[in-house]
C-alpha cells in the first residue's frame, strides 16, 4: 500500500532547513551593512548631479563624486553588492552564484590595486588590500555552499 503525500511532506524532513542558515554570522553582518551600502549608492547614482563633494570609497578605489568615472564604477559595485546581499538574505536561487562572481570581482579589483595601479600612477602608492582575507573566505564558503543552496 502507497502512502500519499500529505500537505507538509515536503516540511516533514526540511522543519528547519533555510537556506540562509548556510550562512555564518560574519557574512550575515555583512549582508546588512551591503544592503544599506547599495541602498545608498542607489540614492548617489540618483542624486549625484546635487552633491559638490562626497568621498567613495571601494577595494583601494577613491573617488570624489558619484559622477565621475571611478565615482561611477564604485557605485555601481555597491549596487551589485547590494543587489548579492539582496538575494542572499532572501534566499534567492541565483544569490550564490552572484556571490561568487562578486567575489571573483572583488579579488580581481584588489589585486589590480595592489599589484598593478601603483607602479603605473605616480599618485597612488603601494598598499596590501586587507579586504583580500575576507574575500577568499567569502569565495571559498559560496563555493562550498553553492550546491546545497542551490538544491533547496
Amino acid at each position: 500500500m502507497e502512502e500519499k503525500p500529505t500537505a507538509f511532506a515536503e516540511f516533514e524532513n526540511n522543519i528547519l532547513t533555510r537556506r540562509r542558515n548556510l550562512l555564518p554570522i560574519w557574512i550575515k553582518i555583512f549582508l546588512w551593512i551591503f544592503l544599506i551600502g547599495g541602498a545608498i549608492s542607489a540614492i548617489l547614482l540618483i542624486a549625484g548631479s546635487l552633491l559638490t563633494h562626497f568621498s567613495l570609497s571601494l577595494y583601494g578605489i577613491n573617488a570624489n563624486h558619484p559622477y565621475s568615472m571611478t565615482g561611477l564604477l564604485i557605485g555601481f559595485l555597491f549596487l551589485f553588492k547590494g543587489i548579492v546581499a539582496y538575494g542572499l538574505w532572501f534566499e534567492q536561487k541565483w544569490a550564490v552564484q552572484a556571490a561568487i562572481v562578486d567575489a571573483i570581482i572583488g579579488i580581481a579589483i584588489c589585486l589590480i590595486m595592489t599589484a598593478i595601479i601603483p607602479f603605473t600612477t605616480p599618485t597612488i602608492s603601494f598598499t596590501i588590500r586587507l579586504e583580500l582575507i575576507p574575500l577568499y573566505f567569502y569565495l571559498k564558503k559560496m563555493q562550498n555552499i553553492k550546491n546545497i543552496w542551490e538544491s533547496l
